[in-house]
C-alpha cells in the first residue's frame, strides 16, 4: 500500500472511530435522559384555576406529552391560579425542581409585565426560563371585546362618548391580558370604559358577564368557541365590538374593525402593536432555568413532536383549540422584539398598566 493511499485509510478510519464514537455518546445521553424520566411523574403547573384556555390547553397537553418524552413519564396537571399566574410564573422562576421534572405554562404577557418592570412582584427574567415553546402563535385566534347585548353600549360610536355610560368590564389581576388590553383600547382608541379587577380566573369572568355583574369581557375567540360557543350564536346574547392581536380582520368577523383600524394616531397605533406582540406566543409552556441540557432538548423535541401528534390535533379539533404551534426559539424572538421596542412606547404602556 502506498504512503498516499494509507494516509487516506489512516483518516478515514479515525473519522469513522470519530462518527462511531460520537453516535455512542449521543445514545448514552439519550439513554441516560430516558432513565431519568422512566417511572417519574412531571408535573405541568398552570398558572390560573381550571375550566380557562391556558387550562385546557396544559390538560391537553398533558395528555399526550408523555408519550413524547424518552422514558414516557406520567404527567399531571396542577393548577396555581393568583395574581393572573404571576404566582406560577415566580414559582417556575425560583422554586420549582430544575431537574426537568417540573414545567408550565401561565399568561402570554408576563414576559411583557417583566420587561416593563411594571409590577415589581415580578421576580424572573422572561430570557431565562427554558423555553418549550407555545401551542399557538395565534394567526387564526382573535381577542375579541365581547359585550351583552342588554349592556347600555353597543357600539364603538357610543363607546367613544366621554360623558356617556362606561362599558363595565371583568378582569383577573393587574398585568394580565384580560386587564391589560382594556386599559390599551381605553387609552389609543378612546373607549370609556371601566374595569373590575379581582375575579379569581378565567371560568369565574365569563360567569360574573352571564350574571350581569358586568357588561363584558376580553377573551379569545378560540376560548369561546370551547367554553362558550353560545356567545357566538347570531342570538346568542354577546356582541363583538373590537378585534385584538389581528393586522386584519379575522374572516369570522369581517363586520368586526381591529384595534390598528381604529386607533386615534399613529401613537396609539404603536402602543397596540406593542401590546399585540405577546399574543405570537400565546399558549406558553416553559420549564425553570437551568434545566440539564440534555433533558432541555428532549423536553423540546417533545413538545414540537406533540403538535404533529394525530391524537393530539384531533383532540385539539374536538375541544375547538386553534393550534399554531412554535418553538423555543420563536418564543425568544417575540421577546427580544418586546425588549427591542423603541422606550417611548415602553414607557406609555408601563404607565397605563401601573394607572390606578
Amino acid at each position: 500500500m502506498g504512503c498516499a493511499r494509507r494516509r487516506e485509510y489512516i483518516v478515514m478510519r479515525c473519522a469513522w472511530l470519530l462518527l462511531a464514537s460520537l453516535a455512542l455518546a449521543a445514545q448514552a445521553r439519550a439513554d441516560a435522559v430516558a432513565d431519568f424520566y422512566k417511572g417519574r411523574t412531571v408535573t405541568l403547573i398552570v398558572g390560573y384555576g381550571p375550566g380557562g384556555g391556558y387550562d385546557l390547553f396544559a390538560r391537553l397537553m398533558a395528555r399526550h406529552l408523555g408519550r413524547h418524552i424518552p422514558g414516557n413519564p406520567a404527567v399531571v396537571v396542577q393548577n396555581m391560579p393568583g395574581a393572573g399566574s404571576l404566582r406560577a410564573t415566580n414559582f417556575l422562576y425560583t422554586v420549582a425542581p430544575r431537574d426537568g421534572a417540573t414545567i408550565g405554562s401561565f399568561a402570554r404577557d408576563m414576559p411583557l409585565l417583566a420587561i416593563l418592570k411594571a409590577n415589581t412582584a415580578a421576580v424572573f427574567d422572561p430570557r431565562k426560563f427554558t423555553w418549550l415553546g407555545s401551542s399557538s402563535d395565534y394567526s387564526r385566534d382573535a381577542y375579541l371585546l365581547m359585550v351583552r347585548k342588554d349592556a347600555p353600549v353597543q357600539s364603538i360610536e357610543e363607546a367613544r362618548r366621554p360623558s356617556g355610560p362606561p362599558i363595565v368590564l371583568g378582569g383577573t389581576a393587574e398585568g394580565t391580558t384580560g386587564s391589560d388590553v382594556p386599559l390599551v383600547l381605553r387609552d389609543a382608541l378612546g373607549l370609556n370604559m371601566k374595569l373590575v379587577t379581582g375575579y379569581p380566573d378565567n371560568g369565574a369572568i365569563f360567569l360574573a358577564v352571564d350574571r350581569g355583574e358586568v357588561n363584558g369581557r376580553t377573551a379569545d375567540l378560540s376560548t369561546m368557541r370551547s367554553l362558550r360557543p353560545e356567545w357566538l350564536l347570531p342570538n346568542g346574547g354577546m356582541r363583538a365590538l373590537v378585534q385584538f392581536a389581528r393586522a386584519t380582520r379575522h374572516p369570522d368577523f369581517a363586520d368586526v374593525p381591529t384595534a390598528r383600524e381604529l386607533a386615534r394616531d399613529d401613537d396609539g397605533r404603536a402602543l397596540i402593536e406593542l401590546a399585540e406582540i405577546s399574543y405570537t406566543m400565546s399558549r406558553p409552556f416553559a420549564a425553570p432555568p437551568g434545566v440539564p441540557a440534555e433533558r432541555a432538548a428532549a423536553l423540546r423535541r417533545a413538545f414540537a413532536d406533540v403538535h404533529n401528534d394525530p391524537q393530539y390535533l384531533e383532540d385539539a379539533a374536538k375541544l375547538g383549540l386553534e393550534v399554531s404551534p412554535i418553538g423555543g426559539e420563536e418564543v425568544l424572538q417575540a421577546i427580544s422584539h418586546i425588549a427591542a421596542t423603541p422606550p417611548a412606547i415602553l414607557d406609555r404602556l408601563k404607565r397605563l398598566m401601573m394607572r390606578p
